[in-house]
């Protein structure tokens, strides 16, 4: 079963953020004086945080690289997810793993702070083709004109819809991807059911989280492109906001629409679109696997999330290798980080990944990364299920991911992120206006980004 590569969310820092200035600048340690060559024989220790190899995709590339490093190099994953408290004090500490696998989003303030060390030299030397990823996944790990992070998985949401409840209502996937406002509305009140309690959620556009999807679904962004200035409270967010929060309104409130879905089956067989429980929403793409696993005769329609003028479009996010500040062995940490992100690693994962669902019967639907190339080379290994839904659901996912965009890279992005979502949520809690809660947010988010910045200014 795939299931979210990413394993920790931007709020996990948010307790660590005091360790900030512990971390800046404890090291003056940095790769001026590495060799980067591909052709290098390597050798030592390499620790690496955050990364387990718990399937088929991860095991796989890892064998394959720690084939290509060589016995030399001793390669020892630190068990568990990605703890930043422990490794922004390991920085500090001057004591840190040679490797990181991060949440691409935190890029921006790991280098910001100094946790990580510019990738520029080492992309150079080890000859890696960063023209071959993702345009967002590398504008996100590029701060201050350098690249920080390698990027690995991408993860993307499509909207998925139960079919049964649509054509009951008469309608369409087309009135409940993004396209159109009115009719997703409309389409919420026809598909919700609420007779003394929710029944039946109509349409959940999944609120916090997605707020940035529909933001630019509707031609915004929560931030500007140089990552400087906050814009949560433009005219466009605010109504992406207002709309999304209307849609929960009209079912019976947020907090009944999301004590409904805490309570399903959400892994399982009782999952919401095999009971018939919920019409639509949009959701990150490894959750096709899971419905295609355990519910794989439940009828479910597949699109793009769709802007209002109709294109189709995804919020990316997704993993990236990192080295920190003070590695004892960036050489065979850079070695790493391209082999696990080149094209035949991807193959070799996919070939692996093809193999154990031949076994099981079931079929292959594809893996989205950072590499371009990849994700093209491993499409054309996908054949066809034998069904047109979920074959319209590969489809859906692999249009989605060639139409991405992320947030910019900023030396504030935890703290950004919650200033946000805690404006989210005080709106679907009921306790302010999507106009008031953004403008309020937008201040204390523009402090935050100003007071970041000229820290870097500072420094520099």
């Amino acid at each position: 079963m795939a299931k979210n590569p990413v394993r920790w969310s931007a709020l996990g820092i948010v307790a660590v953020l005091t360790l900030a200035s512990c971390a800046t600048g404890s090291s003056t340690t940095t790769d001026d004086n590495v060799s980067y060559d591909p052709d290098a024989s390597l050798s030592g220790d390499l620790s690496i945080m955050g990364f387990g190899a718990g399937d088929e995709v991860a095991t796989a590339r890892l064998d394959r690289t720690k084939e290509i490093l060589g016995a030399d190099v001793k390669v020892s994953l630190i068990e568990g997810d990605l703890d930043i408290q422990q490794f922004l004090s390991a920085v500090a500490a001057g004591d840190p793993p040679e490797l990181v696998y991060a949440d691409r989003a935190q890029i921006g303030s790991f280098a910001a702070r100094g946790a990580i060390i510019s990738l520029d030299k080492c992309i150079s030397g080890e000859k890696i083709d960063t023209e071959q990823y993702r345009v967002p996944a590398i504008d996100q790990v590029t701060f201050n004109d350098s690249i920080y992070g390698i990027p690995e998985f991408n993860q993307i949401q499509v909207t998925m819809a139960n079919t049964s409840l649509l054509d009951a209502a008469g309608l369409t996937i087309d009135d409940v991807n993004g396209s159109d406002w009115s009719a997703m509305g409309v389409a919420n009140q026809k598909l919700a059911v609420n007779s003394g309690g929710v029944a039946v959620i109509g349409v959940d556009p999944k609120l916090p989280e997605f707020l940035p999807l529909w933001a630019a679904g509707n031609g915004g962004a929560l931030l500007s492109s140089d990552g400087k200035t906050a814009q949560l409270a433009d005219p466009e967010v605010v109504k992406a906001l207002e709309f999304g929060v209307g849609l929960y309104e009209a079912q019976g409130g947020f907090a009944a629409v999301k004590a409904f879905r805490d309570s399903a089956d959400f892994f399982g067989a009782g999952n919401q679109f095999a009971t018939n429980t919920l019409g639509a929403m949009p959701m990150e793409q490894w959750y096709i696997n899971v419905l295609n696993d355990v519910s794989p005769d439940a009828t479910i329609s597949f699109d793009t999330v769709r802007d209002t003028q109709g294109k189709p479009m995804a919020f990316a996010g997704g993993s990236a290798w990192a080295i920190p500040a003070g590695s004892d062995n960036p050489a065979a940490a850079c070695r790493f980080a391209a082999t696990m992100t080149e094209v035949d690693a991807w193959l070799a994962a996919a070939e692996a990944r093809i193999a154990i669902r031949a076994e099981e019967g079931k079929p292959f639907t594809g893996i989205l990364t950072g590499n371009e190339v990849a994700d093209d080379k491993v499409r054309s290994l996908v054949e066809s299920t034998g069904s047109a839904q979920w074959d319209s659901a590969i489809e859906a996912m692999y249009e989605a991911n060639d139409n991405t965009f992320s947030l910019p890279p900023n030396p504030a992005d935890a703290e950004f992120t919650t200033i946000w979502q805690d404006a989210v949520n005080r709106v679907l809690n009921g306790q302010d206006t999507a106009q008031s809660a953004l403008e309020d947010a937008n201040v204390k988010a523009q402090e935050a980004l100003d007071k970041a910045w000229a820290d870097i200014e500072g420094k520099g």
